[in-house]
C-alpha cells in the first residue's frame, strides 16, 4: 500500500471490500436451523431433483431429433460430466456443512461479489426452474382430461397475446406452487416425508416401465432397417450429451441441505454418488427401453414413453405412466422450493441480502419469510409466463455455478489454512488499519543475526526453532521440494496459494477462449485454417500449463473429509465442459443474463456492500494486541498494542527491558 500512489488507495480499498472471504465459525455444525437430515433423506432428495420431467420428455426428444437410439451413450457422457460437478459440490458440502450451495462455497474461496453473483444467478435459476416445471406439470395434467383446464380458462377467464407471456393464466400451475409452499414452510421434515413419498412412487413406476419395456424390445428397431444405432454419428452423440447434461441438474440440493443434516461430512459425498448413480441409471435404461418398444424415428417428443406403451397396445399403461410422471415432476418442485429459500436465507444472513429473510421460525426452524415470498414470486412467474420463455433462459446461472464452484475447489485444495483471529488484532483483515508485519517476514531473521526478532506469539518462536532443527517440510501452496531447484528462482519469492490462484484465473481465460474459437472460429469468424490452428495450440498449451503449475505445488492431504480425486484435473475439467455448454447457449439467453447482473449490481451496491457482516466485522474495535520480542539473548519482552477504528491514533504500551516483564525463554514457559 505504502508504494501506491496516494490517488489509487480508495481503489485498492474497495477492491479489497470487493474481494473479502467469508470468516467461518470454528464450529461448524452449530446452526439455527434443525439437523435431522438422514443419508437416505438427501439422497432421496438428489434423485428427485434429478428424476423429473426429463425422464418422461427429455429422453424421447433427443432420441429423435438429435442422437437416435444412441441416446444411452449420450446420457452416460452427460452422467460422467455431471459426476466431475457433483464431486466439486460433494468435498464443499461435507467441508462447509452450510446452507447456500455454490454462493456459500464461492464466497469462502474467491470474494464477496462474485459470491452475490453467483447466488444472485442461482435464485434465478431455481425460480425459473420451479416455474417451468409446474407449467409442464399443469399441461401434462390438463392433457390427461383432453384440455379441459385450458379451455375452461380461456373461455370463462381470460386470455391475452403478448409475446413472452402465456395465452391464459396457468391458475392450475400457481396453485399448486403455492401449496407446496405452505407445506414446505412446515419444516424440513414435512418436505422430506412428501419427497419420500412422490419418490417411492417414481421409481415404482421406473421399475414398472423397465420390466415391461424390456419384455415388449424388438431389438430389430436398432437394425440398419430403422436407420441403425447411432443415425447421427458421433456429432450427433455429443450434441445430444450438451442437451442430456441438463437433465443431472439438481443434486446441488443435496449441498443446499448439508446445514440440515446430522453428519454431513459423510452423508453428503454418499448421497451424491448413490443419487447421480441412481439418475444415470434410470436415464440410460429407459431410454434403452424407450427405443427398443418403438422405431426411434415415430417418437412422440411430447409424451414419447405414454404413447409407446399406447402404439404397443397397453394404453393402460399410459395412466401409470402419467402417475410416474407427475409424481417425478412434483419431487423436482419440492427440491426447488427446498433450496431456493435457503440460499436466500444465506445471503440474508450474511447481510448481503435483505435482513427479513434471514430470520428463522423457532417453531418450525426453516426460513419461512423466505419460503412464502419467493414461493409467490415463483406462482407469478408460472401464472403468466409461457414454458419456452422460461426455459429459455434456464442453464446460464448453473453453468456459471459450477464453474466457479470447480475454481473454489482448486483454490481452497492449495491454500494454507488461515490462523484463528480471536482475540488478535493482526488477522483482520481492516483495509483500513495499517497492515501489521507479517508472521513469516519477522521470522526469517536468523537466530544469530544480533538482531531483534518479533513473533506473534512464544509458541510461534518454538515452534520454529523446532522446525530449524528439523528438515525443512514444504508448506501447502508452495513449490514441491522435487521443483524447487528448477523454478525456485522464478516462483519462490510468491505466497503460498499466490501462483495457484493466478494459473485459476488463466485456467479460466484459456477455457473461455479455446471454447470461443471451437465455437465461432470458422462459422462466425470465419477465421482461416492456419489462425485457427495457431489459437487452438495457444489456448490449449495455455490450458494444459495452467493445470501443471497448479499441480507441482504442495496441495491439503490431511483432510478428514471427502476430497475430489485427480485435482486439478478433475476440477479443470469440470471448468472446461460448463465453459463449452455456456458458448452453445443462445444470444439472447446472454442478454438477459447480462440484464439480470446489472439488476444485481445494483442490489449489491446498493444494499449488499453496507451491510455485509464480513464489512461491519473489519469495522469493529478489536482487543488488545501482544507481541513478544526475542532478544539476541534469549530473553522475551511483550509489547501491547491497542487497535483503535479509523481516524484514532494507535497507542502502544512497551515494557521495559529491565523491569518484571523481562522473561527468559524458560521463565516464560514455566510461568506458562
Amino acid at each position: 500500500m505504502a508504494a501506491c500512489p496516494r490517488g489509487c488507495t480508495p481503489a485498492v480499498r474497495l477492491c479489497q471490500r470487493l474481494n473479502r472471504l467469508k470468516t467461518l465459525d470454528d464450529d461448524m455444525m452449530a446452526t439455527s436451523l434443525k439437523r435431522c437430515l438422514s443419508t437416505l433423506d438427501l439422497t432421496l432428495m438428489g434423485v428427485g431433483g434429478m428424476v423429473g420431467s426429463g425422464l418422461y420428455v427429455l429422453t424421447g426428444t433427443v432420441a429423435k431429433d438429435m442422437v437416435g437410439p444412441a441416446v444411452i451413450i449420450s446420457f452416460l457422457f452427460a452422467g460422467i460430466a455431471s459426476l466431475l460437478a457433483a464431486f466439486c459440490y460433494a468435498e464443499f458440502g461435507a467441508r462447509i456443512p452450510k446452507t447456500g450451495s455454490a454462493y456459500m462455497f464461492t464466497y469462502v474461496s474467491v470474494g464477496e461479489i462474485w459470491a452475490f453473483l453467483i447466488g444472485w444467478n442461482v435464485i434465478l435459476e431455481n425460480m425459473i426452474g420451479g416455474a417451468a416445471v409446474a407449467r409442464a406439470w399443469s399441461g401434462y395434467l390438463d392433457s390427461i382430461f383432453n384440455h379441459a383446464i385450458q379451455n375452461f380458462t380461456e373461455t370463462h377467464i381470460m386470455q391475452w397475446n403478448v409475446p413472452f407471456l402465456a395465452h391464459y393464466p396457468d391458475i392450475l400451475a400457481a396453485g399448486i406452487l403455492v401449496v407446496a409452499s405452505f407445506f414446505i414452510s412446515f419444516g424440513v421434515q414435512v418436505s422430506s416425508y412428501l419427497n419420500h413419498i412422490f419418490s417411492v412412487i417414481s421409481m415404482a413406476v421406473i421399475v414398472f416401465i423397465l420390466v415391461f419395456g424390456f419384455m415388449l424390445a424388438e431389438p430389430a428397431n436398432w437394425s440398419q432397417k430403422e436407420g441403425g444405432f447411432a443415425p447421427f454419428g458421433l456429432s450427433g452423440i455429443l450434441a445430444g450429451s450438451a442437451t442430456c447434461f441438463y437433465a443431472f441438474v439438481g443434486f446441488d440440493v443435496i449441498a443446499s441441505s448439508s446445514e440440515e443434516a446430522k453428519n454431513p461430512q459423510k452423508a453428503v459425498p454418499i448421497a451424491t454418488a448413490i443419487s447421480l448413480g441412481l439418475a444415470a441409471t434410470a436415464y440410460v435404461l429407459v431410454s434403452t427401453v424407450l427405443t427398443l418398444m418403438v422405431p426411434w424415428h415415430t417418437l412422440d417428443p411430447n409424451s414419447a414413453l405414454a404413447d409407446a406403451f399406447f402404439r404397443r397396445g397397453y394404453s393402460w399403461a399410459g395412466v401409470i405412466v402419467a402417475v410416474g410422471s407427475i409424481c417425478a415432476m412434483n419431487t423436482v418442485l419440492l427440491c426447488n422450493l427446498f433450496s431456493l429459500p435457503r440460499i436466500v436465507y444465506a445471503m440474508a444472513e450474511d447481510g448481503l441480502f435483505f435482513s427479513f429473510f434471514s430470520r428463522v421460525n423457532p417453531v418450525t426452524k426453516v426460513p419461512v419469510n423466505a419460503i412464502l415470498v419467493f414461493g409467490i414470486l415463483m406462482a407469478t412467474m408460472s401464472l403468466i409466463f409461457d414454458l419456452e420463455a422460461l426455459v429459455q433462459f434456464l442453464s446460464i446461472g448453473t453453468l456459471l455455478a459450477y464453474t466457479f464452484v470447480a475454481a473454489s475447489v482448486i483454490v481452497l485444495r492449495f491454500q494454507p489454512d488461515k490462523p484463528s483471529d480471536k482475540g488478535t488484532a493482526s488477522t483482520s483483515p481492516n483495509p483500513n488499519a495499517e497492515p501489521s508485519p507479517a508472521p513469516s517476514e519477522s521470522q526469517t531473521i536468523t537466530e544469530d543475526s544480533g538482531e531483534l526478532k518479533q513473533y506473534e506469539s512464544f509458541s510461534d518462536k518454538l515452534q520454529l526453532v523446532e522446525r530449524q532443527k528439523t528438515a525443512e517440510r514444504r508448506g501447502v501452496g508452495q513449490l514441491k521440494a522435487f521443483w524447487e531447484p528448477y523454478l525456485g528462482r522464478l516462483l519462490g519469492d510468491c505466497e503460498p496459494g499466490e501462483v495457484v490462484a493466478f494459473c485459476v484465473l488463466t485456467l479460466i481465460v484459456s477455457s473461455v477462449s479455446l471454447c470461443a474459437v471451437l465455437e465461432f472460429g470458422q462459422k462466425q469468424l470465419q477465421l482461416p485454417l492456419w489462425s485457427f490452428t495457431m489459437l487452438l495450440v495457444i489456448f490449449s498449451l495455455a490450458f494444459v500449463g495452467s493445470l501443471t503449475l497448479i499441480w507441482i505445488h504442495e496441495p491439503q492431504t490431511n483432510r478428514k473429509t471427502f476430497q475430489v480425486p485427480l485435482v486439478p484435473l478433475t476440477p479443470g475439467a469440470s471448468i472446461l465442459i460448463n465453459v463449452f455448454l455456456m458458448m452453445k447457449l443462445s444470444p439472447l439467453t446472454w442478454i438477459r443474463f447480462t440484464v439480470w447482473i446489472a439488476v444485481g449490481l445494483f442490489v449489491y451496491f446498493g444494499y449488499g456492500i453496507w451491510h455485509s457482516k464480513e464489512g461491519m466485522r473489519e469495522l469493529q474495535p478489536k482487543d488488545m494486541a501482544a507481541r513478544y520480542v526475542v532478544l539476541p539473548s534469549g530473553s522475551l519482552v511483550e509489547t501491547v498494542q491497542s487497535v483503535q477504528p479509523e481516524g484514532q491514533m494507535d497507542s502502544a504500551h512497551h515494557i521495559n527491558p529491565s523491569s518484571d516483564s523481562e522473561l527468559t525463554a524458560e521463565e516464560y514457559t514455566g510461568k506458562r
